[in-house]
């Protein structure tokens, strides 16, 4: 692992065993060194982060570049977002980092998103209404309309495209053949799309997100016209996916431990510490945003060269032995020193929204619901076929 070239043959640790079973397969990836140089299936050379003390000084190390212009790894970097949806938080460095960043952040301030609590209870309360005496898939019930609508009310997005924005989102990390293709008119639809909210915002502002933010762009010239798009983008998709598999994971990982769900049920265990065990055991990301060396990079047992592209797994450092005692066993009771939303200056601006919705979502559905119970078998759950995420696709439970 010493080498500092790409070279060809290298195998790629980011297969079909990683996406069958990412714990035990990142297991074996940090017992053996903390950094692998490997590829990606489509051949890319990449380099992968494992250990947690080595994925925590990665996250906030200036050295490592969000820009993928700064990209040197086989000639050019190429990305399926199109260029008008591009100009985000996360392709941008300080300072263009910080000036967009502090645009978006009085949205998701504790204080703020405290303020959002009554509305997403009852937002809660209407969807778990219709649940009761019967088989139900808690992802699509439950853990995708609460943040959609949630996301959808704080920018100004209508609710009559939420729809629309589901389908597109899931033909986004759609696996199947021909999804490149089919991910393409996604984002063209998305982008013409979101020109047209924001031109109405233009037109009749409200009081929301979107709307300040096209007032910092006409009338304070604080963003350019692409920043304001892609920023809008972001805010919209990361807010939703992240946040909706949050609640399915945290669903799952009191299903799967029924004395547990007691004790949250009875008040003995808070369903916050539930949501936070989560976000370490399970957390809905499994990678962090790639990042670029800037320079040769030292890191644990690799040196990096320049323009290297760089993963770190958020979902491996989580689980590492050397920081979490007994990392496999699901303990509420730890101090929240996982890696789940980054760490530095990048890190997940959206983290306490998804917080409070995993906590009132899952805290509502176990209170309203004393038989709850999982319908299928843990291995016969269907997660997404992908490394870049760890998300259920279906949940299926009974209610009564």
């Amino acid at each position: 692992m010493s080498s500092t070239e790409p070279t060809g043959g290298v195998p790629s640790l980011l297969g079909d065993a990683l996406v069958a079973d990412p714990h035990g397969a990142y297991a074996r990836l940090r017992a053996a060194a903390p950094v692998h140089r490997t590829t990606t299936p489509d051949g890319e050379p990449v380099w992968l982060i494992t250990r947690y003390a080595e994925a925590r000084a990665a996250l906030a190390d200036p050295r490592l570049s969000l820009n993928k212009a700064n990209a040197r790894t086989s000639g050019e970097y190429t990305s399926s977002m199109p260029p008008e949806l591009d100009a985000h938080l996360l392709n941008m460095d300080p300072p263009d980092h910080t000036r967009l960043r502090r645009l978006v952040a009085k949205a998701f301030t504790p204080r703020r998103v405290e303020g959002l609590r009554t509305r997403v209870q009852k937002l809660t309360d209407e969807l778990l209404t219709p649940l009761s005496g019967r088989r139900v898939d808690l992802v699509h019930a439950l853990a995708v309309p609460l943040p959609m609508g949630v996301i959808c009310e704080l920018l100004g997005i209508p609710e009559t495209a939420q729809h629309d924005f589901r389908a597109w989102t899931d033909t986004l990390f759609s696996p199947t053949p021909g999804a490149a293709t089919e991910s393409r008119t996604a984002m063209g639809q998305m982008h013409q799309f979101l020109k047209g909210v924001i031109e109405d915002k233009r037109n009749s502002p409200t009081e929301d997100l979107l709307s300040a933010l096209v007032h910092a762009r006409d009338d304070r010239d604080a963003l350019t016209e692409p920043e304001l798009v892609s920023l809008a983008f972001l805010t919209l998709f990361a807010g939703y996916d992240n946040a909706v598999h949050l609640i399915g994971n945290t669903a799952l990982s009191l299903l799967l431990h029924p004395r547990l769900l007691t004790a949250v049920r009875e008040g003995a265990v808070p369903i916050r510490s539930v949501v936070e065990e989560t976000l370490r055991w399970n957390p809905p990301f499994a990678l962090a945003v790639r990042r670029f060396a800037l320079e040769d990079v030292s890191i644990g047992n690799a040196l990096i060269p320049a323009g290297s592209r760089v993963w770190v797994s958020l979902a491996s450092a989580n689980r590492d032995g050397r920081e979490f005692a007994s990392p496999d066993v699901f303990d509420p009771g730890r101090a929240p020193t996982h890696l789940a939303f980054g760490h530095g200056v990048h890190y997940c601006l959206g983290a306490p929204l998804a917080r409070m919705e995993a906590e009132i979502a899952v805290g509502s559905l176990v209170e309203r619901f004393p038989a709850l119970e999982l319908a299928a078998a843990a291995d016969e759950l269907e997660w997404w076929p992908t490394f870049h995420k760890r998300g259920l696709r279906s949940l299926p439970v009974t209610t009564d």
